[in-house]
């Protein structure tokens, strides 16, 4: 299974250490094609290597054939980031199952276009607490691995 993970980088890195925790997990259901979303070398300014060799464009086609090839997208969206809404814009479009992962304890409040997406079959959203992201994650993929084999 390919996995595609969302998770703020140009519109800040306060969560960094909780995409490390979701994407380890991911890695034990498949392939995460963005991991690099994960690592704390990555700062708010970029892919520094990326745009040297073809600026925001060949990071803008990369991912969006990346969202192609994935089975699943992951979106953690408690940080607010105009990358990710249109990462999930585009996934909805391209009909991918779809999890959002928001921390209501943050004392942010999820944009009504994400939380109304939601619609009990290919747009889920959970809020959820670092400590039982994990169990989020299973419950999920559980729940995902029963549809496709119906």
């Amino acid at each position: 299974m390919k996995v595609y993970f969302c998770g703020s980088i140009r519109g800040g890195r306060d969560d960094v250490h909780v995409y490390r925790r979701i994407v380890q997990k991911l890695q034990s259901y498949g392939s995460v094609l963005t991991e690099h979303v994960s690592c704390s070398e990555l700062t708010d300014r970029g892919e520094d290597a990326e745009e040297a060799r073809g600026g925001d464009r060949a990071i803008h086609d990369r991912d969006v054939d990346w969202l192609h090839q994935a089975d699943v997208i992951v979106a953690e969206v408690t940080q607010p980031s105009l990358g990710v809404g249109y990462e999930l814009g585009r996934a909805v479009d391209m009909k991918k199952n779809i999890l959002c992962l928001f921390r209501p304890w943050s004392g942010r409040r999820l944009s009504a276009m994400i939380r109304g997406a939601e619609d009990g079959e290919m747009f889920t959203v959970k809020d959820y607490t670092e400590e039982e992201v994990e169990k989020v994650l299973e419950e999920f993929f559980n729940n995902l691995k029963k549809n496709f084999s119906k």
